[in-house]
């Protein structure tokens, strides 16, 4: 009886040797004859059956859960999550920005609403004006709080003085013609002072006319007195009127004198009959000599005026002019 195998033997990293083995059995004792082949094959073969039981002790253990029910990432769910937050970040900031960027650019327009519904006194307007001595301004608002006359009308009780003006707000200047855009250096560069009676009957207005209000080279514009004249003689009559407000109905201007550009001039107008909604009033605009003395007639000037059947509605509005 005889059988036949395989002995394999290591050898190098590539390749290993095989030693066949015949075994013939005669006797009690055995005969082997062996034979010694070189060959890759074994070493493939164990190769294989070394990384198959690699991948099987490495495998991943599975349930019948994750056979039933598809496997989620788990990287995935936090991404989706990141994504919506920054979405929803991304949406705040905007809204907020928004609303601070809005918020910001009304600032202004609540301003101005509060100072159209809480205008200064008449007497809280005479500090508003305060020019620095550097500004040529200062000498003109000097000469104008101390003159003979300024200081004749506070010491008279009838009269109340005020810069009413300053009443307007200042985002709202630039669009009043005499409560702005002709004041300034060069044009009216101090607020007129104005003095004017309770009951409407009297009035009188102190400024100083700049070089920059000319027609003809020189004289200031005859439109420009005229635009003074029909404010200030309004500015008269309107206490006396039953809502304090009115609109032009006819003005009569006749210009006696040119007025001299650079200059210090003084308004003065009377209310000579109130009827109902209506009030007649008439007026000049004088010269003002510095020594106190009468001053030379330059522009004489009548007016009507009748207040709107709406003038309820204009009342709050005009008040602060």
């Amino acid at each position: 009886m005889s059988f036949v195998g395989i002995q394999l033997i290591h050898g190098s990293r590539h390749c290993c040797f095989a030693r066949q083995v015949t075994v013939v059995r005669h006797s009690p004792s055995y005969i082997c004859t062996f034979t010694s082949t070189r060959t890759n094959s074994a070493f493939r073969l164990r190769n294989t059956a070394h990384r198959r039981f690699r991948s099987t002790v490495n495998a991943p253990k599975t349930t019948s859960t994750s056979s039933t029910f598809p496997s989620s990432s788990p990287e995935g769910e936090p991404k989706e999550r990141s994504l919506i937050l920054r979405i929803f970040g991304f949406i705040f900031i905007a809204i907020s920005s928004s609303a601070v960027g809005f918020y910001m650019a009304t600032i202004p327009i609540h301003q101005t609403i509060h100072e159209l519904a809480h205008p200064p006194t008449d007497e809280e307007t005479l500090n508003l004006f305060n020019p620095i001595e550097e500004d040529s301004a200062y000498v003109i608002h000097h000469h104008i709080n101390n003159h003979s006359l300024t200081k004749t009308l506070l010491a008279d009780p009838k009269f109340k003085a005020a810069r009413p003006h300053l009443k307007i707000p200042p985002a709202l200047r630039g669009h009043n013609f005499t409560g702005g855009i002709l004041l300034g250096e060069d044009k009216i560069p101090v607020p007129p002072l104005q003095f004017s009676t309770e009951d409407g009957s009297e009035f009188v207005s102190l400024q100083y006319l700049g070089v920059a209000l000319c027609g003809h080279p020189g004289i200031v514009h005859g439109g420009l007195l005229a635009t003074l004249l029909d404010e200030g003689l309004a500015r008269c009559c309107f206490p006396a009127l039953p809502n304090k407000v009115g609109v032009t109905a006819s003005l009569k201007i006749d210009y006696r004198k040119p007025c001299m550009a650079g200059q210090y001039t003084v308004l003065k107008a009377e209310t000579t009959k109130v009827d109902g909604r209506k009030a007649w009033v008439k007026g000049r605009m004088e010269t003002l000599p510095d020594d106190g003395s009468p001053g030379e007639v330059l522009v004489e000037a009548e007016a009507l005026f009748i207040e709107p059947r709406q003038a309820k509605a204009m009342a709050r509005v005009y008040s602060s002019t």
